[in-house]
């Protein structure tokens, strides 16, 4: 697996990461041993950046990358995130809104410490911009955190680039999470020119755009209620149906460069930039060599060209939540 490093930090992750709230959050069920077996396999093949959340289960998402990871203490980067109010009872509540409060911040520290079976968390995102907080206190909390030996980086989720500013000046960050696919790419204008000229990384997620992207789901794909797609605008049968132009066309480039649509998905985005690094969400070996194999996987200026004249013409049907 080849390296990459997020920004000016130095902190050095494979090319791909793997995404882990799948595994017991917002999608089916899936068995623990499996998924500390899958998560072992993973870094056998060379994955190196793990990410998961306090609020994915709540807590049970950290509690099995810990376990799954212990092992491999030291030679993996894991990052967490904090930033929903919490319920001494039920967990963390994102119905409830945002809670980035310097104190807040300090307790989901400590408890994913724990949780984690690590000393210091690696990459420690506000999992999202809290309307109540100024980010000068958030960055400043992480900043206590990162001094006090408990964090070694900060990192943010789709934050604007007024955000990444103003938290940059407080604490360095080190990467921005969002989402970021060829058929999302909002962020192109304003967060991109922002994290380059800063020096800031860029971790995608939903890189495949929530398996749409695979060229695996039609309209006779179903999901189960707990599955967040069950609930997501470009998963109903009118926009599976609508959007299919999308995976005509990287079946197409797929069948030039004879690699999966998915794969196509995943070359164009290390294309834009070296230091972006996705964290497609797989759950079976198959797909993570799938996925891990668009490395190898070289777009051309041409091929990137075609590809963006392409979805220029392209409408996509369906929000993204």
């Amino acid at each position: 697996m080849q390296k990459r490093k997020l920004g000016n930090s130095g902190l050095e992750v494979s090319a791909i990461g793997l995404g882990c709230m799948r595994m017991s959050f917002g999608d089916k069920p899936t068995d623990k041993q499996e998924m500390i077996d899958f998560l072992r396999k993973a870094v056998e093949r060379g994955v190196t950046f793990f990410d998961t959340a306090e609020v994915y289960g709540p807590f049970t998402n950290e509690e099995l990358v810990g376990e799954a990871l212990e092992p491999f203490k030291g030679q993996v980067v894991i990052a967490t995130k904090f930033g929903w109010r919490h319920d001494p009872v039920k967990g963390p509540v994102t119905a409830a809104g945002q809670d980035s409060r310097p104190e807040q911040i300090k307790r989901v520290a400590e408890a994913s410490l724990k949780r984690l079976r690590v000393d210091a968390i690696d990459l420690f995102y506000q999992h999202r911009p809290d309307p109540n907080v100024p980010i000068e206190d958030v960055a400043g909390a992480v900043k206590d955190l990162i001094q006090a030996g408990k964090v070694k980086h900060f990192g943010l989720s789709e934050s604007d680039a007024n955000q990444i500013r103003r938290a940059h000046a407080v604490q360095p960050v080190t990467a921005l999470q969002s989402e970021y696919s060829l058929w999302w790419r909002d962020i192109e204008k304003d967060i991109l020119p922002t994290l380059e000229e800063l020096g800031i990384g860029l971790v995608p997620y939903s890189p495949l755009g929530r398996g749409y992207l695979t060229g695996k789901v039609d309209e006779s794909t179903t999901y189960s209620s707990t599955d967040i797609r069950s609930r997501n605008p470009r998963f109903t049968p009118e926009a599976i149906k609508a959007n299919r132009v999308v995976i005509d066309l990287l079946e197409s480039m797929g069948a030039k460069k004879k690699a999966t649509p998915a794969q196509i998905a995943l070359a164009w985005l290390l294309a834009q930039k070296p230091w972006i690094v996705p964290i497609p969400g797989s759950r079976k070996l198959e797909r993570l060599d799938e996925n891990n194999d668009a490395v190898n996987v070289q777009l051309t200026a041409d091929d990137l060209s075609q590809l963006k004249t392409a979805m220029e013409q392209i409408k996509v049907v369906g929000d993204r939540y």
